[in-house]
């Protein structure tokens, strides 16, 4: 971690991953750059479903190849490169038939790297293999969920999975979360933790860098009029009351409220349910 000498209020607190020689001193690769258009928390009713989300830097989407489906050719990693849309770094791969693609970077990958996807291809960090021909134990992300979908599962930073076992044509897979879900061992999966995983102890510092990320202010409920908020109204600072616990702005419970489907077809599936 980089910490900032205190010359100010929001430096003394501050600080931020240390990149220098982990990250590539490169303008990023212009045919798989797309215009990111801002959205502030509105999804595709045109309605606020994200609260406290708007302005923020301008962004440039990098493609990212999740299905990675060039069977058999290997790939040598030209770059690892900053993404201002997530939490870990990429990778830039150039193909041996040219073709130039965007993969989410593990951690400790390193330019100049050689990577494949084969169905058993070494157990090396960044190859991208079945399920069943990994070994139990291994640190595993960006796992499909159905054989041929991309990668859906464990992309943040610093994250990982691990493979706990293999029979009867299913992976046992242990999540960051703690829950244990089985997958159909047809599944690709790319061996190693994700990239960066210092990003969970930056402090931002200041509230301007937020800003900066898009994130807007948060207004506390005990600090409204009951008639906007249940926490709202009373003499000085109080307490949410008689109540069973925090409620949201429309008065629905806010901790420990189960919103998983009792039903969901995918049931049989999880083994053990996350803490």
């Amino acid at each position: 971690m980089k910490d900032y000498r205190p010359t100010s209020p929001g430096r003394r607190q501050m600080t931020r991953v240390e990149t220098k020689g982990i990250l590539t001193i490169k303008e990023p690769e212009k045919s798989l750059l797309a215009p990111l258009k801002k959205q502030a928390g509105r999804g595709r009713s045109g309605r606020i479903t994200v609260w406290h989300k708007g302005g923020g830097h301008k962004r440039q989407y990098r493609l990212i190849d999740f299905r990675r489906d060039k069977f058999g050719i290997s790939a040598k990693v030209s770059a690892i490169e900053y993404d201002p849309n997530r939490s870990c770094f990429i990778a830039l791969l150039n193909y041996k038939d040219g073709e130039k693609r965007y993969i989410i970077a593990p951690h400790d990958l390193k330019t100049g790297s050689e990577v494949i996807t084969q169905e058993n291809a070494p157990a090396n960090i960044g190859n991208r293999l079945l399920l069943k021909n990994i070994l139990v134990g291994t640190q595993i992300h960006d796992i499909e969920t159905v054989p041929g979908s991309g990668g859906k599962l464990v992309h943040s930073a610093g994250s990982f999975a691990q493979v706990m076992a293999n029979e009867g044509g299913y992976t046992d897979i242990k999540f960051p979360s703690g829950e244990i879900r089985k997958f159909r061992d047809t599944c690709f999966a790319t061996i190693g933790q994700v990239s960066n995983p210092e990003h969970g102890i930056e402090v931002i510092g200041k509230a301007g860098r937020a800003r900066w990320m898009g994130i807007r202010p948060t207004v506390r409920g005990s600090a409204m009029n009951p008639v906007d908020h249940p926490h709202g109204g009373g003499e000085g600072r109080a307490p949410i009351g008689l109540r069973r616990g925090p409620k949201t702005p429309w008065g629905k419970q806010a901790l420990g409220v189960k919103t998983r489907r009792k039903k969901k077809w995918s049931n049989r599936f999880i083994l053990q349910r996350r803490k």
